[in-house]
């Protein structure tokens, strides 16, 4: 009976928004016990905010919908709020990490988008090889779990990971001067991935965990599309410096990107700033550039909601094939060869 009743109380937290989220509390992992002791519930709530009052309302909800439940005689939901760094600011201070994850690494840059297709992966891999350019010790991690496309990106044509001669961790690859990691170094190539929450979590933290990183001064996450448990996991286990929001000036992606960036928000992870990808064609032959989706959405967006706009990058076919080939644009010509790539 008591199993029952646990599930049934499991079902009705997952009724339970949080305020400014598309997903429950449960999806979230803001649910960290259910107790059942004959008709009673013990629910405990731990969130990481800077909105007590979002955390407070997250948690009378929850206290309503169990009043609902038929068989439950009483129910108490206690709730621990946990005070992230303050945005402005958390990028300056030392940030306390789970030990057994890249204890090395000083700081976690995410590169997120709210929709697939904006080319967050290209502007990930440019930004790591860029970083290391600048001198730099630099890794990459490719968490896209659905859709790792980090080994073409960066050349590396080695099917399986090299193991440490301890035989307790792997080792990364080295492209362009950047550690790299991804699932697709161990997935087949034809394998789709068909996993739920706890795998995708239990994935993420491997690739971190269970990988010989060494010391780096970057770690570029490129994160998959959307505000799931990838994106949970990371906030939760390794507190990230900032993340990096790319998105098309076209208004459905605008839509999903401000959804993203509410998310790293809420969890207390400072929003780096905005990148504006496919902002125009570029024409090869003449060097014209046309508006194919519309114009200045990315930079608009970035004033309404308060945080910097870095810039803009062209559909240009030259960026294209050069992800395609494993030499990223940024290695096969520099800034003053290839002037259409503005990032500013």
């Amino acid at each position: 009976m008591s199993k029952e009743l646990e599930a049934r109380v499991w079902n009705q937290l997952r009724q339970v928004g949080y305020r400014g989220m598309s997903r429950d509390i449960v999806s979230f992992g803001f649910v960290s016990s259910v107790e059942i002791e004959g008709a009673t519930a013990k629910v405990k709530l731990k969130i990481r905010t800077q909105d007590g009052a979002t955390a407070e309302k997250a948690r009378a909800d929850a206290a309503e919908k169990l009043a609902e439940l038929e068989g439950l005689e009483s129910y108490d939901v206690k709730l621990q709020v946990e005070t992230p760094p303050d945005p402005a600011t958390a990028g300056q201070k030392a940030i306390a990490r789970d030990p057994r994850l890249i204890p090395r690494v000083n700081r976690v840059v995410a590169v997120a988008s709210g929709k697939g297709g904006v080319g967050k992966s290209t502007v990930a891999v440019n930004l790591a090889i860029s970083l290391a350019k600048l001198g730099h010790s630099v890794g990459i991690l490719d968490a896209d779990i659905y859709g790792p496309s980090l080994p073409m990106m960066m050349g590396v044509t080695e099917s399986r990971p090299r193991v440490a001669e301890d035989g307790g961790s792997m080792l990364p690859f080295d492209a362009h001067g950047v550690k790299v990691m991804s699932l697709g170094f161990i997935l087949e190539v034809d394998t789709p991935v068909i996993w739920r929450g706890p795998m995708v979590m239990k994935a993420i933290e491997q690739l971190l965990g269970d990988v010989d990183w060494g010391a780096l001064d970057f770690m570029v996450i490129d994160l998959p599309p959307g505000t799931g448990d990838a994106q949970l996991t990371l906030t939760q286990k390794v507190p990230l410096s900032g993340a990096v929001i790319v998105t098309t000036p076209q208004d459905v992606a605008l839509i999903d990107a401000r959804k993203g960036l509410a998310m790293f928000r809420k969890v207390g992870v400072p929003v780096l700033g905005i990148v504006e990808n496919m902002s125009s064609f570029v024409c090869p032959h003449c060097g014209e550039a046309t508006d194919i989706f519309k114009k200045g959405g990315g930079e608009r967006t970035a004033q309404e909601l308060e945080c910097a706009f870095l810039g803009n990058i062209p559909l240009d076919p030259a960026i294209a094939i050069a992800g395609d080939e494993g030499l990223p644009i940024v290695v096969r010509a520099s800034v003053e060869e290839t002037p259409r790539v503005s990032i500013q």
